[in-house]
């Protein structure tokens, strides 16, 4: 197909890794002689990672270092993720957990520019879009190898994620385009939402549009009082949303019952379903606006979590199979989330939906940092049963937010 490239299995390959097994394993693999409150923080780390994308766009933009960046980024990812195996401290989780993140973070940030720089304008939705449906793929291959592999080897699924890291460096060297000498002034707006369940670690979409000091200065000068209320709408209810996925693997087991195994499965089949939605989203966005469409896949994340609130207050016999109901309602709730929010980003700052887009994106970013470290908190100091009502606070308060707001 005319739109596929080679470099693209590169990007599956970390959307294997880096939103499929390290989501699930890092967890297991702490929790075996760490606490909540690690894991959290490790997750956080991880997370942390995403906010050094601008200095990678820097570097991309003005040394034209795309395609070493990419397998620099993997490497760096493959070797963090290898060393994580043998560690036994939460010092050193905590700085291979950051050394992962910035090795995503450095592969990631390269995505869209090998196609936006090489390619027609014509051409890019339909190559992004494929972009994305590879690297939303490789999410739900890993998820399945993760469900498969954390309950009895987590050790091992993780030095195959290590592996997976490693080999996408051969089609990112084999493949990746060589962008042109000349650099562009200024990176062309892109308001693509994220196709695919997006963990708090961010993803390739994300990484595209960055803070740095000149979208800092467009929004200070902005005056879009509008703008700031979604943004803390999005930043309450994606901390909260961050707080159960940043401990998804051992609190499905701890409060829910769950296995690994079934837990990486739900997510497997709830990040697959959820690429149907993106469509129909976009859709409804169009037609009533992005708006209520938000407000809808909200409240829809709202009621998930408070039958997981109910639930981790009942029998253990009632838990499990209603918990996985609710957490794919809160998976399928993203593509509404995805769609409407970055359309509503691109709708309050029409002129400049670049310097808006990094605003977000950062928000995003730093809400997956503050989500996984109240989590974690949380869970240490009253029980993983009380993660969920973290959840249910973060989503009411950004929902009341958004109705609120015109």
């Amino acid at each position: 197909m005319k739109w596929i490239e080679g470099w693209y299995s590169s990007y599956a390959l970390l959307g294997a890794v880096a939103a499929g097994l390290i989501p699930i394993l890092l967890p297991l693999l702490v929790t075996r002689t760490g606490n909540a409150t690690q894991i959290g923080l490790v997750m956080g780390a991880f997370s942390l990672g995403g906010l050094t994308a601008p200095a990678w766009g820097h570097l991309a933009d003005s040394h034209r270092a795309h395609r070493p960046l990419l397998a620099g980024g993997l490497l760096t990812l493959a070797a963090g993720t290898a060393l994580f195996a043998l560690a036994r401290s939460f010092p050193a989780w905590s700085v291979l957990a950051l050394l992962q993140g910035v090795g995503f973070a450095a592969a990631s940030t390269v995505a869209n520019l090998f196609v936006v720089e090489t390619k027609p304008r014509a051409e890019w939705d339909a190559r992004i879009g494929w972009l994305q449906t590879f690297y939303g793929g490789g999410q739900v291959v890993g998820l399945l190898l993760a469900g498969a592999l954390g309950q009895r080897a987590p050790t091992a699924g993780i030095l195959l994620a290590a592996g997976l890291s490693a080999v996408a460096v051969i089609p990112a060297l084999a493949a990746a385009p060589r962008l042109p000498e000349a650099s562009l002034a200024r990176r062309p707006p892109l308001s693509h939402p994220v196709r695919h369940a997006e963990w708090p670690s961010s993803s390739p979409q994300r990484l595209y549009h960055h803070l740095d000091l000149r979208s800092i200065r467009w929004f200070g000068a902005s005056g879009s009082g509008r703008l700031v209320l979604f943004l803390v709408a999005w930043l309450l209810s994606y901390s909260g949303s961050a707080a159960f996925f940043s401990l998804y693997p051992v609190l499905m087991r701890q409060v829910y019952g769950l296995s690994p195994g079934l837990s990486s499965l739900a997510f497997a089949v709830s990040a697959g379903a959820g690429l149907g939605l993106y469509a129909p989203a976009g859709r409804w966005s169009g037609l009533r606006g992005p708006r209520p469409v938000l407000r809808m896949a909200l409240a829809v994340r709202l009621g998930a979590f408070l039958l997981l609130y109910v639930l981790a207050r009942m029998s253990p016999a009632f838990r499990g199979l209603p918990a996985m109901g609710a957490f794919l309602l809160i998976v399928l709730a993203w593509s509404a989330l995805s769609v409407a929010g970055t359309a509503l980003v691109a709708r309050l700052s029409p002129e400049n939906e670049g310097e808006g887009m990094g605003i977000f994106n950062a928000v995003t970013a730093f809400s997956g940092v503050v989500g996984a470290v109240a989590g974690g908190w949380t869970a240490s100091l009253r029980g993983y049963s009380a993660v969920p009502a973290v959840g249910l606070a973060g989503v009411a308060a950004g929902l009341i937010m958004m109705m609120v707001a015109r």
